[in-house]
């Protein structure tokens, strides 16, 4: 499996403090079946974004534990006036591997209008943003038709495992049940802290929806999909959607035939 979304790297934000925890995070990522991770730190206001600093510590992780997991760069980032201004004039600066998909994170109490005009905008200039974990976002939980016209402009939508799993409690359990059954969500992704409370658990995740819903949906969400954003490939098309016009491409169409380089 494929974990674009976790917190791996140490120092950076709140994910692992120490190299000590980032090796034994990457060591249970191998253990829970994943082969590739984008280490995604946070980009908010509280962790700037240093991407000098989270290549050396990628490099630092690399050393450590060989060529059982392949690591990729990336950053969970926070959609506020800062991040967004940077983000449009150095467009792949946040993105995964460089490429066109960028993880963005809404606020938790208020979406001002102004982030739906940024979320086009980044769709028009070719970048193609992923929605993390929308299942934890009280604001999207309340009203999950706010999403609608994004999709159509060509986003993606992440959940994390531990959400399906009913780890953030029962709202975010049923949030997740409810978007996979619309059929709107894109990636299933493990947003892992630590190896305690935030654990890897995107094998657990992967049996949850084989269950529900077939083992073609969970290997879409856990394995294809998120190999097509790692490298930078363009991702098929959803399948039949609950709520999106189907006979409408999305304004974000380009955005998966973005740079490859």
């Amino acid at each position: 499996m494929i974990d674009i979304h976790n917190h791996v790297l140490y120092g950076l934000d709140d994910g692992a403090q120490d190299l000590e925890t980032s090796i034994a995070m990457a060591r249970a990522a191998i253990e829970n079946g994943i082969t590739h991770l984008v280490c995604s730190p946070h980009a908010n206001d509280d962790y700037p974004f240093k991407p000098e600093v989270i290549a050396e510590r990628i490099a630092e992780l690399r050393d450590s534990i060989g060529d059982e997991l392949t690591l990729g760069l990336g950053c969970d980032m926070h959609l506020s006036y800062d991040n967004i201004d940077d983000q449009f004039h150095n467009p792949t600066k946040y993105t995964i591997n460089g490429k066109q998909y960028l993880l963005i994170e809404f606020p938790s109490l208020f979406i001002p209008q102004q982030i739906s005009d940024s979320i086009y905008r980044m769709c028009a200039m070719g970048v193609v943003p992923i929605i993390t974990h929308p299942e934890r976002n009280p604001v999207l939980v309340e009203n999950p038709e706010r999403m609608v016209p994004w999709l159509r402009s060509g986003c993606l939508i992440q959940l994390t495992a531990g959400s399906i799993l009913g780890e953030f409690g029962k709202h975010s359990e049923a949030a997740c049940r409810s978007l996979l059954e619309k059929n709107w969500v894109d990636i299933v992704s493990s947003d892992a802290h630590n190896v305690t409370s935030r654990p890897f658990c995107m094998q657990q995740a992967h049996a949850r929806i084989e269950q529900l819903y077939g083992v073609e949906t969970a290997d879409r969400l856990c394995i294809h999909n998120p190999h097509a954003v790692f490298y930078g490939e363009a991702t098929p098309p959803r399948p039949k959607s609950r709520g999106l016009r189907e006979d409408a491409p999305p304004k974000g169409l380009l955005g998966r035939f973005f740079s490859h380089s």
